[in-house]
């Protein structure tokens, strides 16, 4: 199993960035995809970002390919989600999530307890 923690949401203007992380716990981080997620308050939890086990292939959502950047680090079982020109439309809580396949559907394995993004305009 894994326990996944996220950080770094806040408070940023429009156009402005920021940097989530997730950090896991266990010893098998490195056999997980991960992935991230956001909801809006009364709309469904919404697909953003997935990244393979190794690093080496990543796959976006159309509304965030270009300004969100996933990553992770497996030495330091970590995933990241680089957000920049954020738009007041970004304003959501992000998820990260673990699970052997991600897939646009939010129906992975492990997930975090979130962390609120809101983008002012």
């Amino acid at each position: 199993q894994v326990q996944l923690v996220e950080s770094g949401g806040g408070l940023v203007q429009a156009g402005g960035s920021l940097r989530l992380s997730c950090a896991a716990s266990g010893r098998t981080f490195s056999t997980y995809a991960m992935g991230w997620f956001r909801q809006a308050p009364g709309k469904e939890r919404d697909f953003l970002a997935a990244i393979s086990r190794s690093g080496i292939t990543t796959n976006y959502a159309d509304s965030v390919k270009g300004r969100f950047t996933i990553s992770r680090d497996n030495a330091k079982k970590t995933a990241y989600l680089q957000m920049n020109s954020l738009k007041p439309e970004d304003t959501a809580v992000y998820y990260c999530a673990a699970g052997y396949a991600i897939t646009t559907e939010p129906t992975a394995d492990y997930w975090g307890q979130g962390t609120q993004v809101t983008v002012s305009s």
